[in-house]
């Protein structure tokens, strides 16, 4: 059992500290905005509701057990005191991270292991240059107490140790880490989701297709495929010489990189931010994010018990 600060309570922070007490770790969560603070212990519940209903946490997982594992603290300064891990997950701005390093620096144990779950930064330039042999990025998907995946990238002055002490908590909790010798920008799982990115926002901003008509054809098309054999297995059942050609003949180019969706950007000017907001690509109907997020986690966890009955197709 290790003692776990977590800095930062949104989307992915509650849900890393759900993660973290259900494999068995004292946890302290914290962040600087008190109403996310005090809406993370009812997400957490939420979440852990849809986990016990599903049968992937035990039934003495109970509300006040949960609260009992994690602690809600006001100031971050008291959250890392004599944490064995400290994990960041707040916003993605160097600056506010840089800042928060430097304070949280003093407080620290000199032994303390420092992960931040940066999804594109480079955290490592930013971190007290003494704490580096002991800092480590520790990447997850949302919501992580369902996506296995977890992405853990050294800097190259990391202690070895230290990268074996992470995978092997990570991977005793059940998921999947995998470790890269250095930093890959976007990883792999996101830099596969930007390329879709591009393309997706091209179809909608020339006004070829519907977003029903992208989910759709993701859904009933690519999704059904991927999660048994991934991207390079289903190639191999296609036939390498039948993407030779579709790569030679091609009748479109694919998009070039661009900073900007003018649909996504009208529909963030008209307040249509996702379903926090209650409305986004799609209407969600007025019901509350806690309600859709207990429906995709409902739905998401009987995937998962599918797929591992199926399993994947595994090379000999």
């Amino acid at each position: 059992m290790a003692d776990v600060a977590v800095i930062g309570a949104g989307t992915m922070g509650h849900a890393l500290a759900l993660v973290f007490a259900l494999g068995g770790h004292r946890v302290r969560l914290t962040d600087n905005n008190p109403a996310t603070l005090d809406r993370a212990p009812r997400l957490m519940q939420a979440a852990l509701a849809s986990l016990v209903e599903a049968g992937e946490a035990d039934r003495s997982w109970t509300a006040e057990r949960l609260q009992r594992a994690v602690t809600c603290v006001a100031e971050a300064e008291e959250t890392v005191r004599g944490a064995d891990l400290v994990i960041e997950a707040i916003i993605e701005q160097p600056e506010v991270k840089r800042r928060l390093f430097a304070g949280l620096d003093p407080v620290m144990r000199p032994d303390a292991i420092l992960a931040s779950n940066t999804s594109y930064l480079d955290p490592f330039p930013l971190m007290p240059e003494h704490r580096l042999p002991r800092a480590i990025i520790a990447h997850w998907y949302t919501p992580p107490y369902l996506v296995d995946l977890v992405d853990i990238v050294p800097n190259p002055k990391t202690d070895p140790a230290v990268v074996e002490q992470v995978r092997g908590m990570i991977a005793a909790m059940g998921k999947k880490p995998i470790v890269f010798k250095q930093i890959v920008p976007g990883y792999v799982a996101n830099r596969i989701q930007a390329a879709i990115g591009l393309e997706v926002y091209r179809l909608l901003d020339e006004g070829l297709v519907t977003p029903r008509e992208i989910d759709d054809s993701v859904i009933h098309g690519l999704a059904l495929r991927w999660p048994v054999l991934g991207v390079l297995a289903k190639a191999d059942f296609t036939g390498l010489a039948l993407l030779q050609d579709a790569l030679r003949h091609r009748t479109y180019e694919p998009p070039p990189l661009r900073d900007n969706c003018d649909t996504l950007d009208r529909l963030i000017a008209e307040g249509r931010t996702g379903v926090a907001a209650g409305a986004g690509f799609f209407d969600w109907g007025g019901r509350s994010p806690e309600e859709l997020y207990r429906e995709r986690d409902r739905k998401l966890l009987a995937l998962k018990k599918a797929m591992r009955a199926v399993g994947s197709m595994e090379p000999s």
